[in-house]
């Protein structure tokens, strides 16, 4: 049993059980023992590989499409670049390669990372060297300016809370206690304002997850679009008001059971894009497969073009990587881009 595990149990004993998102907020953030403060969560030697560290070519059409739209604006003085949850600083890395090219573009960045971590912050910094970024612990401080924004698997490890109808109501998955053990249960059945708009496509039986956090996050991100210009990549899995339990957890590249190890895994859930939409309403979101996005973009070119230095294994390597990204079967179809930009601005590249 880990020691989290240990406090998470005389919790419950003490006050009585949990919700999903109280569970994944003490396993992710518990400052002594939750993942993101213990763990080194990315790459081969972590729980999952994220896109940028599977191939450049993610980070560099991201970065291109961002400066494009940057272009397409009129080329503002002044902007942000920001990146929410930026893990290693790769993708940041990348975008910044790949567009140093364009000119004036640099000139006009301010690069903001969002991360709370002191550990990642540190990685950051080194990633990034020569381009001085600025770290924020939330949106709150991102100034009143233009916005580019990439958050790539970011909203997937907020804290989610699940839902199961019951008629006109819903009963809530709870973490609880059982013969010294944590294991999931379900509330009495309520009715829920906050679902309502569910009960048209749904049925008994369905399972809801909602992502209290990630409202005012969109909320934030679509008025600055909106009142500055710029626009904002959300990449994540996920579909369009999804149903079913998604609530999981990865440690060493495989699925484990979520309640056995709090704390040593990673704990993630589907992202709704259409509640991010939602959130984000006072700008325009356009939602689309990430394999079609890249391939939009010109990811094709770009990998015969780095195909043509390869040969042997590193060869195949890239070549899988390509697939990776784009094929349906892979990270294409269940990974999906948001995309959002101002109502008056052409829709950012790749998009239409």
């Amino acid at each position: 049993m880990t020691p989290l595990a240990r406090l998470l149990i005389a919790r419950i004993a003490a006050t009585g059980p949990i919700t999903l998102a109280d569970y994944m907020a003490e396993c992710l953030l518990h400052p002594a023992h939750g993942y993101y403060a213990t763990r080194e969560p990315f790459g081969a030697q972590g729980d999952f590989i994220t896109a940028p560290e599977i191939s450049q070519m993610f980070g560099e059409m991201l970065g291109l499409c961002l400066a494009q739209s940057w272009l397409d604006q009129g080329a503002p003085a002044r902007v942000t670049l920001a990146e929410l949850g930026p893990g290693r600083g790769t993708l940041m890395a990348d975008m910044l390669r790949a567009t140093r090219g364009v000119p004036g573009f640099h000139a006009a960045l301010q690069v903001v990372l969002v991360e709370a971590s002191p550990r990642l912050r540190a990685v950051q910094q080194d990633t990034l060297k020569g381009h001085a970024p600025t770290w924020l612990d939330d949106l709150g401080g991102l100034p009143d300016a233009p916005l580019f924004l990439v958050a790539n698997e970011f909203f997937d490890a907020l804290p989610i809370r699940q839902f199961t109808r019951a008629g006109q109501a819903w009963a809530e998955t709870v973490v609880g206690v059982a013969d010294g053990a944590l294991t999931l249960g379900r509330s009495s059945p309520v009715p829920l304002g906050l679902l309502a708009h569910r009960l048209a496509d749904t049925a008994d039986g369905n399972i809801i997850e909602m992502c209290p956090a990630a409202g005012p996050i969109m909320q934030r991100i679509g008025q600055l679009i909106a009142t500055h210009g710029g626009g904002a990549l959300i990449v994540d899995y996920g579909g369009w008001n999804g149903t079913g339990d998604t609530f999981q957890a990865l440690r060493h590249h495989g699925h484990t059971d979520p309640l056995a190890e709090p704390g040593l895994a990673d704990l993630t859930a589907h992202v709704d894009f259409a509640a991010l939409a939602r959130a984000a309403a006072s700008a325009r979101a356009t939602c689309l497969p990430q394999g079609a996005f890249l391939l939009n973009l010109g990811i094709a070119a770009r990998a015969d073009a780095l195909a043509m230095r390869l040969q042997g294994m590193a060869l195949q390597a890239h070549v899988a990587a390509f697939e990776r990204l784009t094929a349906p079967a892979q990270m294409g179809q269940l990974f999906k881009v948001l995309a959002i930009t101002p109502t008056q601005a052409p829709p950012l590249p790749g998009t239409a």
